[in-house]
């Protein structure tokens, strides 16, 4: 099959309903007026996919919205932005997810509606269009519970042959960080994780030595290390790239929008010390305003401001 998309995405997307500025909720039986509230589309995987094309390539996304307004505010902007929305389903069933969050100098706090989201399994990924991809992203891993399937559908890509993977692991919300997440990183091109998780899933005293362990059967290992920048392992090779500081207004979608940035960049073929600069400009532009990827940079916008910061 000719590739025809850069990047296949699968997973979550749902509105982000942004409240800045609160210091505290209502009492019950009262009422507020706040000086604005914000509407973004939010998820993960659909900020990783915005900014893929935002830095010129082209994602497919296959997901799942509502049949409602939000569900075609969503479609309307993964096309004005050149995301691929022809694998987006519609559903009948359930509406679009929304999350609703309240937002200060110190803290967040969130009300969420699952929606469409709540089903979201790797089961049902469409295995017969990811030959029309260069490479695969995946998240949404949950140790024991969803292990086994993501096995089966990493063997599967696995015998594409032509496909790279990259995987966010992501927050363990069991605290159980399941060892077993070591038979799968032989599958996996870019693996990507924060500081806690690295440590947390390798067991080590410091995310260097993590990074090495995970790097011993992945591709690459790549860490977010936030105010501290980044670090990848490759080919047992250290690779380090500092932060660039800016005043974060909105730390939401950081960490997808350095995965986003580091992808084109492997992608593209750049060596791993651009790819880190890459990620870590992406995830510092993006906080500088609300949601999740308005503070994204266009492909030229990033590659001025890389310039201007080194």
């Amino acid at each position: 099959m000719n590739k025809i998309w850069d990047v296949y995405v699968y997973g979550d997307v749902n509105i982000d309903l942004v409240v800045p500025g609160v210091d505290s909720l209502p009492e019950p039986g009262t009422e507020v007026d706040v000086p604005v509230m914000e509407t973004f589309v939010g998820g993960g995987a659909a900020l990783f996919a915005l900014g893929l094309a935002k830095l010129g390539l082209t994602p497919v996304f296959q997901g799942s919205v509502g049949r409602d307004m939000y569900g075609a505010y969503i479609r309307n902007l993964f096309r004005s932005l050149g995301v691929d929305d022809s694998l987006l389903a519609d559903s009948d069933e359930k509406k679009t997810g929304i999350s609703i969050s309240f937002t200060n100098e110190h803290d967040r706090c969130f009300l969420t509606y699952r929606g469409t989201n709540e089903g979201l399994s790797l089961r049902h990924m469409d295995l017969g269009k990811l030959p029309g991809a260069r490479h695969v992203h995946v998240t949404g891993y949950e140790g024991t519970s969803n292990h086994e399937e993501y096995r089966a559908v990493l063997e599967k890509i696995r015998g594409i042959g032509d496909v790279t993977v990259s995987f966010d692991v992501g927050w363990d919300m069991t605290g159980a960080w399941y060892e077993g997440i070591f038979d799968l990183l032989p599958m996996i091109d870019v693996l990507f994780m924060n500081e806690t998780e690295c440590l947390h899933y390798t067991r080590c005293p410091d995310v260097e030595s993590g990074a090495r362990k995970l790097a011993e059967k992945a591709g690459m290992a790549v860490i977010k290390l936030g105010k501290n920048g980044s670090l990848a392992v490759r080919d047992g090779t250290l690779y380090t790239a500092p932060a660039y500081p800016v005043k974060a207004v909105d730390t939401t979608g950081a960490g997808d929008s350095f995965n986003a940035g580091f992808v084109c960049g492997f992608l593209r073929g750049l060596t791993m010390e651009d790819c880190l600069k890459w990620g870590n400009g992406c995830g510092a532009l993006s906080v500088t305003k609300l949601g999740g990827n308005t503070g994204f940079p266009m492909l030229n916008e990033l590659e001025a401001w890389i310039r201007e910061h080194e």
